[in-house]
């Protein structure tokens, strides 16, 4: 059994930064892919960036751009059995709970809610 505690959301003004983390409990994650979700209010959960074990990642297309880098980058702490979530430039549309994720056995943590507004 994992536990999966996220934390670092909060208020913060467009263009500003925040930078979420998972800390992993019960058992090593460092094994397996991990995940950062979103739900905004009235839409479906997404997928924001995942992480594999050997430390591949992929983003959705909402968090990066066509022409430059990424908002949004996740990487991970196998030594602090934690993953990160980095955000930059945040828009009010990147308001949302965002979850960890663990889909080898679909553990979910309870989300830490991320505001963006001036």
């Amino acid at each position: 059994q994992v536990q999966l505690m996220e934390s670092g959301g909060g208020l913060v003004q467009p263009g500003g930064s925040l930078r979420l983390s998972c800390q992993a409990s019960g058992r090593s994650v460092s094994f397996y892919d991990m995940a950062w979700y979103r739900q905004a209010p009235g839409k479906q959960r997404e997928l924001v960036a995942s992480i594999t074990s050997g430390g591949s990642t992929n983003y959705a297309d909402s968090v990066k751009g066509r022409f430059t880098i990424s908002r949004v980058t996740i990487s991970r702490d196998n030594a602090k059995n934690t993953v990160y979530l980095q955000m930059n430039s945040l828009k009010p549309e990147d308001t949302a709970v965002y979850y960890c994720y663990e889909p080898m056995y679909d553990y979910w943590g309870q989300g830490t809610q991320v505001t963006v507004s001036s």
